[in-house]
Order: structure tokens, then C-alpha cells, then sequence
């Protein structure tokens, strides 16, 4: 068998695995998801599902990238059906399209969004949740950025911010590699809490005490954050 041939089989197995383990999650939940549990699903001795994944927390890291990706794929549907509107709609429709996903997929946003993923077994360097990741922080941080370009709105100096919080947003901000000011960043991380904080009561059932239909409350919430950023 060639070389390219079998990492096409690799790939294509590694794909059933996550998919497996997805239907698993949305099934029965995340308890249910462990390899011997997917082996079994796919007629597979556990051995053998472990020349994929040495662990359990390895296949939750991948499945985690998988629907990283899926979902920035979805926001990015998304901003391409607004593409001629101008930022503020395209950010409305973005944050109600993150909102939809994750309401249609209350344990795949779980897995994400709630508890922290298990770190990786291995040490150093990215594997895949990483990098899925750092690509749907880097979708919101792109139109962040593109709004800070064209239209600046007054931020905290960095003298002005808390010294133990500005080393801290000064790590964040070398890693994603970007040049926008402190300040900005931290109107960024306040704007981003405000939106997964509102997502994450209404995904976990959290706001069903006062509300039967949160969406209102929601688009206030959208319009609370476009007033923070000059709006």
C-alpha cells in the first residue's frame, strides 16, 4: 500500500472516530464518550483505536478542533451572506449565528464552551484543538480588528490597567500576534465575555427562571456590546 494511500485510510478512520464519539456526546453525553466505548460502536478492538488516540483526552482534544471548526465554519457562512453590509450588521449577524449554533447543539457547545478540555497528554507544540481554536478566536479578533481600523473608539491607556491584568493582556496579545493596544484588548475580552457569558446561561438553561424566550434579552445584550464599541 502507498504512503499517500494510507494516510487517506488514517484520515478517513480518524474522521469516523470523531464522528463517532460526537454521536456518543450528543446521545448520552460526555460520560459516554470513551475509546472503548467507540471501539465497541465501530467494531474495533480498543487496541486498535489506540494506534489513533493513546487516550481518552487525545480524542476529546480532536473532537474538540472538529467542532471549533464547524462552528467558525458556520459563523463565517454566515458574515459571507452580509458581506456587503456594513460592520455593525455584519457583527449583529455573526453574534445571533453563534447564538443558533449553539442552541441547536447544547452538548457540542458544552464540550467547548463549558467545562475546560483536557490538556494534552504531550507537552508542547499545538495539536489540533489548538489550532481550530485559535481560528475561531481569530474570526471574532479579525472583525475586531478590521472595526478598530476603520473606526477607533476611546480605550484605557496602558498605564491606566491594572499592572498584574496588563501583563497578562500583553501575553494574549503576542500569542494571537496582533498590534492593537492593551486597552483594546481588553474592551475585546469584556465585549466576548458579555456574548459567550449571555449564550453559555441561555444554552445551560440558566435564564428559564424569568424568561420562556430569551432572544430579546439576547439582541439587547448584542446592543449593549456595540455601544461599548462606539456604536
Amino acid at each position: 500500500m502507498s504512503g499517500a494511500r494510507r494516510e487517506r485510510l488514517r484520515a478517513a478512520t480518524i474522521a469516523e472516530i470523531s464522528q463517532t464519539a460526537r454521536r456518543l456526546l450528543v446521545q448520552e453525553g460526555p460520560e459516554a464518550v470513551t475509546l472503548r466505548a467507540i471501539a465497541r460502536e465501530m467494531g474495533m478492538t480498543a487496541p486498535a483505536l489506540y494506534r489513533y488516540f493513546p487516550s481518552r483526552g487525545d480524542l476529546i482534544r480532536h473532537l474538540a478542533g472538529d467542532l471549533y471548526n464547524e462552528v467558525t465554519d458556520s459563523l463565517a457562512a454566515r458574515l459571507a451572506e452580509v458581506a456587503d453590509q456594513d460592520i455593525e450588521t455584519r457583527l449583529r449577524a455573526v453574534g445571533h449565528r453563534f447564538r443558533h449554533w449553539s442552541l441547536e447543539h447544547p452538548r457540542e457547545y458544552g464540550l467547548i464552551f463549558g467545562t475546560p478540555i483536557p490538556q494534552p497528554d504531550r507537552p508542547g507544540g499545538h495539536d489540533h484543538a489548538d489550532e481550530c481554536g485559535n481560528r475561531f478566536g481569530m474570526f471574532f479578533m479579525e472583525l475586531f480588528y478590521e472595526l478598530w481600523a476603520r473606526k477607533p473608539f476611546p480605550v484605557t491607556p496602558d498605564e491606566g490597567i491594572d499592572p498584574g491584568l496588563r501583563a497578562q493582556l500583553t501575553e494574549y496579545r503576542d500569542h494571537m500576534g496582533i498590534t492593537l493596544p492593551l486597552g483594546g484588548i481588553l474592551v475585546y475580552l469584556q465585549c466576548w465575555v458579555l456574548l459567550q457569558g449571555a449564550v453559555s446561561l441561555e444554552v445551560f438553561g440558566h435564564v428559564q427562571f424569568a424568561l420562556t424566550d430569551p432572544e430579546p434579552l439576547f439582541a439587547l445584550t448584542l446592543d449593549d456590546i456595540l455601544a461599548r464599541l462606539g456604536f
